[in-house]
């Protein structure tokens, strides 16, 4: 017999004489003459409860049907007499596919995150990391919904590289030399004799590559992973994540921070939408207004700041911040959240912020001070899109490159796009992690990866 998720067996409108159910066991309740047996199999929140009468030929089993074991079960549909489901199993059989010891962790509810994250490998079998992944596995899925409906190509940028496309210099190098047979100084280490025949590194990001393509496509998105070798340990901080990247041709600062409001708004209502049992969880017992906010959002415009304006917002708030504020400074969360939560109480961007601050490709304003970037805030997360229109005049690419300190031999496929039909065009990043945490209320990205790494931390 065809198996059917429990989800369908759920979601069905009349009894079924024949149904084949096979799942992970919640919890087991005994009776005299009869067990209920709480089976979920991962494809909804909800469990469905399994009905066993001691005349069953397989009922001796059932004192084997610890929590955590796995089974398959045969039997019919009806109508739940119980509260709170309205279907239930009469099992026919009962088959125990995998037996689970006594000291499966998951015995109880109420389990912290913290402790869920010792046991990353049995924590989808919770109700929160069960709802958080299938909220994902959605939100991905909306994600190229969104970009299809828009006209927008999807292209599969390097994930080993050799350019910086951030300039920040915190990088993973990729290498296969033996590093006990060369020198620990790195000025010493000949990277020619190495695999690619140069220094190369994972991705920080997909964009100069997507630029590439959005010079000939128009409208391009890439959806990958990224990585940072960054020495951070925020709740908000990861080495490995996933960043979507938009680059749109003939596209201005203007057009780029509407399309990332839109984007945002069509993923908040797409999953509010979709995973309203998982939604229900996240607000019961996550984020008490997790839906309240998000409907904020959705109802209402951002708020658009310059970059100088913010500035001084802060420094008039007459709060004692850990990090001065003081103009050319890049925002701090502390800042980011008092201009979301605070000042504005609602997402805001940034836009135009000082040439020093940015990496090299963002374009140069008139007023030689500041380029013409955007950086999308909200409440509980700080930043979540950091985006800008791209520099397009090669003249002033080479002079950002000078300022940096940027070889031009290194981007001189970069510095072509400039000679041969080079046309305004901005793009954005967006974390997937980030937005997960913003659309949930989870507070920790480590929450909503499946196996974070992070400083330190590299297991399974």
């Amino acid at each position: 017999m065809k198996r059917t998720l429990i989800k369908h067996a759920l979601e069905n409108d009349a009894p079924q004489d024949q149904i084949k159910i096979q799942g992970w066991v919640r919890t087991r309740r005994d009776a005299k003459t009869f067990s209920f047996v709480e089976v979920n199999d991962g494809s909804c929140l909800k469990s469905i409860q399994v009905i066993v009468d001691a005349t069953l030929a397989d009922y001796q089993k059932v004192s084997q049907v610890n929590t955590g074991a796995a089974v398959s079960i045969t039997g019919k549909l009806v109508e739940s007499q119980g509260k709170g489901q309205a279907w239930e199993v009469i099992a026919d059989s009962l088959e125990i596919v995998g037996h689970a010891d006594t000291t499966y962790p998951l015995q109880k509810k109420g389990h912290t995150q913290e402790y869920l994250r010792e046991i990353a490998h049995l924590r989808p079998r919770s109700n929160l990391f069960g709802s958080m992944f299938r909220v994902s596995s959605r939100l991905a899925q909306t994600i190229h919904r969104f970009f299809d409906e828009r006209d927008f190509v999807y292209i599969h940028t390097p994930i080993i590289t050799a350019s910086d496309c951030e300039g920040a210099g915190k990088l993973f190098r990729v290498t296969t030399l033996n590093p006990q047979k060369h020198s620990n100084a790195e000025s010493l280490i000949d990277y020619s004799r190495d695999f690619f025949g140069q220094s190369t590194y994972l991705t920080v990001s997909g964009q100069l590559a997507a630029e590439v393509f959005a010079c000939a496509l128009s409208n391009v998105y890439t959806f990958g992973p990224t990585f940072r070798a960054e020495n951070s340990n925020t709740s908000r901080h990861a080495s490995e994540f996933w960043m979507i990247e938009p680059e749109m041709a003939f596209c201005d600062l203007e057009g780029d921070m509407d399309f990332a409001e839109a984007f945002i708004k069509y993923l908040i209502q797409d999953t509010m939408e979709s995973c309203p049992q998982e939604m229900d969880l996240f607000h019961r017992f996550v984020d008490k207004g997790l839906k309240d906010r998000l409907r904020f959002v959705l109802d209402r415009p951002f708020q658009r700041v310059a970059y100088t304006e913010a500035v001084e917002i802060l420094k008039a708030s007459g709060k004692s911040f850990e990090f001065p504020v003081e103009y050319g400074a890049n925002l701090q969360s502390e800042h980011e959240c008092f201009l979301t939560e605070q000042h504005f109480k609602c997402p805001i961007t940034v836009y135009n912020y000082p040439k020093e601050i940015k990496p090299f490709y963002m374009r140069a304003n008139d007023d030689g001070k500041t380029v013409a970037a955007m950086d999308v805030l909200v409440p509980g997360i700080g930043e979540i899109v950091g985006g800008s229109q791209r520099e397009e005049r090669e003249d002033q690419l080479l002079s950002h490159m000078k300022h940096h300190q940027l070889s031009p031999d290194h981007y001189w496929w970069y510095l072509d796009l400039r000679k041969y039909g080079s046309v305004p065009h901005s793009g954005f990043g967006l974390g997937f992690e980030r937005m997960l945490m913003f659309v949930t209320g989870v507070a920790n990205i480590r929450d909503v990866i499946p196996f974070a790494r992070t400083p330190g931390s590299a297991e399974f």
